[in-house]
């Protein structure tokens, strides 16, 4: 047995905090909460990124709702991309019940139910505020990664934004580039050629076929106007509170090359808005990625590598980002490495692959003179998980069995009218539900073929009428004819004859 007031002294001293904290809940000691050994984190250090993984039922869900819900309570707005649809009780209190304030007695925290300011955020059509971005914010570089494209094919997409930059053309929809596409392969081709270069037509063949297959994806959805300010995930109500922002995204799970492309042109577009924010005292914005394998499984090695650099440039923005997932060897060792926060619910040991697996998550936490950690991963109950987060110094803190506080906000699911009178009371929905079409690459090059071709009829047709004009006899006026007739008459031999035959006979 762990001496108790040692390990009192361990957690108390591990997770004291001067500055604003949020509180998951009480630590454990041989599987009872140990009175006063509350589990603050630090406000200061959210935006060291986190980790909350465990397998399916043990919890992880609630915990990120705790997580919203404390952090929406110090005015820190939150995004959570919600997968299965089991994030929009947020919006209304919880009920009481007798489980749960049992828990808390045991805990030592009061239950309180509570309700939080949500905005729905949709990428497809499921209603909410329509999130969109047009193909020239992305930029030639991060277009390219999201296609997998070789460097060969990221050189041509380089021009195509180049050629449409220097004739003020907007890339604004999938449309636009897949026009550009046809028109620098087929009428272009020459003009293309002069300005940029020689493009191979196995290299635009290859980047077109990239595109349809994100097309496939709904991806024709995202790309478009109005394009989303991130500042409006900033917002706090009049209360000082801060929005959670819930990303509905039920209807994509299939479609993994669209939230991808989603999640990493959102993270661009902060880090590049976002002002500098040093040494905050809490975050601007936390994201929550739930089931977070989506963005992994299907990226590339460049996507990857653009993944990581955006998350360990990002805190700087004072933005934290938590994955959720059923095990952390779903998110790459280069981002794990950034993760500050790990709250690690029960893993299942069903095979031996699964039982290395526990062993190496088991690794990934400091060494604790309490736990046997990898035995210890198996034996969690519902709700229960190991933490370890950074002091204010930035340190880790002690491994701790936490028993974690419930949601105070409703454990359950909105219905279908509850989420339409919110969206019907929404100014960012009403603020982006127009979908704006204005002229750009593909209404211009259309126009532009379509005047080259209307020029080449004419032409074409001018030279038809000069050639007719050739071939036809030469016609003469009625007057010229008869003098060119009588001139050829008195000058004929015969006529002269005559004339002479006449005058012989009147002079004998």
């Amino acid at each position: 047995m762990a001496d108790t007031n040692q390990f009192l002294d361990t957690i108390t001293n591990g997770y004291q905090a001067k500055g604003g904290t949020i509180t998951l809940g009480t630590a454990m000691l041989n599987g009872e909460p140990v009175p006063d050994t509350f589990i603050k984190v630090p406000l200061k250090t959210l935006n060291r990124h986190g980790l909350i993984a465990g397998a399916t039922g043990t919890g992880k869900t609630k915990t990120l709702q705790v997580l919203a819900e404390q952090l929406s309570e110090n005015g820190i707005p939150v995004l959570l991309m919600d997968i299965k649809g089991d994030l929009s009780g947020i919006a209304k209190a919880g009920d009481v019940q007798p489980f749960i304030t049992e828990r808390h007695a045991k805990i030592g925290l009061s239950y309180e139910t509570k309700s939080f300011p949500v905005e729905f955020l949709s990428l497809s059509q499921q209603d909410g505020v329509r999130l969109r971005s047009t193909v020239s914010e992305f930029g030639p570089v991060l277009f390219s990664r999201v296609l997998g494209l070789n460097d060969t094919q990221t050189g041509v997409v380089s021009v195509i934004f180049k050629y449409c930059d220097d004739n003020n053309m907007p890339l604004l929809d999938l449309k636009d580039i897949k026009k550009v596409l046809q028109y620098i392969t087929d009428e272009g081709k020459d003009e293309i050629e002069k300005e940029y270069g020689r493009i191979s037509t196995s290299s635009t063949g290859s980047i077109l076929r990239k595109i349809i297959e994100l097309e496939q994806q709904d991806a024709d959805l995202f790309f478009g106007e109005l394009s989303f300010d991130v500042n409006d995930l900033m917002r706090i109500d009049d209360q000082g509170r801060g929005y959670v922002n819930i990303m509905r995204l039920t209807d994509i799970q299939d479609k993994p090359k669209l939230f991808s492309t989603f999640m990493l042109s959102l993270l661009a577009e902060i880090y590049n808005t976002l002002p500098e924010k040093g040494d905050a005292d809490q975050p601007e914005l936390v994201i929550f990625i739930d089931e977070a394998h989506l963005i992994f499984d299907e990226a590339t090695k460049t996507l990857l590598d653009q993944i990581e650099t955006i998350v360990k440039l990002i805190r700087s923005k004072g933005i934290g980002i938590f994955f959720v997932t059923q095990n952390p060897t779903d998110v790459p060792n280069g981002v794990l490495s950034q993760l500050g926060l790990k709250i690690q619910h029960a893993l299942r040991a069903f095979t031996a692959t699964d039982r290395k697996a526990i062993k190496l998550t088991a690794e990934n936490y400091p060494i604790s003179e309490f736990y046997q950690t990898d035995e210890l991963i198996t034996q969690l109950g519902t709700g229960e998980a190991l933490i370890t987060a950074l002091n204010e110094k930035g340190s880790p803190t002690p491994l701790a069995a936490t028993m974690l506080r419930a949601p105070v906000s409703r454990m359950d699911i909105l219905t279908a009218d509850e989420i339409a009178s919110l969206n019907t009371s929404s100014k960012l929905v009403k603020k982006y539900s127009e979908v704006i079409d204005r002229e750009s690459a593909y209404e211009i090059l259309c126009k532009k073929v379509e005047s080259a071709e209307q020029q080449q009829a004419k032409a074409q047709q001018q030279k038809a009428e000069e050639k007719a004009t050739k071939s036809a006899p030469k016609s003469s006026p009625i007057g010229s004819t008869i003098e060119k007739q009588i001139i050829k008459t008195v000058t004929s031999a015969t006529f002269i004859r005559g004339v002479f035959g006449v005058l012989n006979k009147m002079f004998k």
